[in-house]
């Protein structure tokens, strides 16, 4: 989960604008996720699992405002009447 989280977050970077934060919102889950799978020590992907949720919380705010913007924009675009 730690390498998917991983994977995720910096496809997020990448391409992320284009899925709308998709990729992101998943990094997140799964660095969650891996964080608590790998937090005793047993298992590695510490540092994977931080990473991708870095990389996925530096960019699923500004992708979900943009979301926001994006529909809301639209919406009213549709309501209002035009002269």
């Amino acid at each position: 989960m730690a390498t998917a989280s991983l994977v995720l977050g910096i496809l997020g970077v990448l391409g992320g604008w284009c899925l709308f934060g998709l990729p992101c919102v998943l990094a997140v889950i799964l660095g969650h996720l891996a964080l608590r799978d790998t937090r005793d020590g047993t298992r590695s992907g510490h540092g994977m699992a931080v990473a991708g949720l870095v990389l996925g919380y530096v960019f699923v705010g500004p992708m979900i405002l943009f979301t926001l913007m994006v529909f809301f924009g639209s919406f009213l675009t549709a309501v209002t009447p035009t002269p």
